[in-house]
């Protein structure tokens, strides 16, 4: 009985610790300024490597930035994984870099916020998850 009762206990543990491991999933969009599409394009192509190594340190995975024009004006869907357990904490060192912070003022100004952002001072609209297939 022992045996089996420490066997449930390590499945039921070893289900909650896998279920924990789990990334989190984020998607967000906003709008791109035709006029900077074609530089904001070429940043992404080469992006700076002290910037994809904070993404990496802040634990960031499967990070990508889509491009998709609607009605003739260019939008973008950002989506990546995180896999800490501190997203707040992990986004003010992101913040706090030197480098990602030249980054941004290269990038920011390529951006057109949608108005739900706009309101909150962001630039990234969050999306609503409503489909996972795992």
């Amino acid at each position: 009985m022992k045996l089996i009762t420490a066997l449930l206990l390590l499945a039921l543990l070893g289900g909650c610790a896998a279920e924990q491991s789990s990334p989190r999933r984020f998607a967000w969009v906003t709008g791109l300024l035709p006029e900077k599409a074609a530089f904001y394009k070429q940043l992404h192509a080469n992006p700076w490597p002290g910037v994809n190594r904070m993404l990496k340190e802040c634990k960031i995975q499967n990070y990508s930035i889509h491009l998709k024009e609607i009605d003739g004006r260019p939008y973008l869907f950002s989506y990546l994984e995180y896999t800490g357990d501190n997203w707040e904490a992990d986004m003010r060192k992101m913040a706090a870099d030197p480098e990602t912070q030249r980054w941004w003022k290269e990038t920011d100004p390529c951006q057109s916020p949608l108005p739900d952002a706009a309101a909150k001072g962001k630039i990234w609209s969050d999306m609503e998850e409503v489909y996972y297939l795992r």
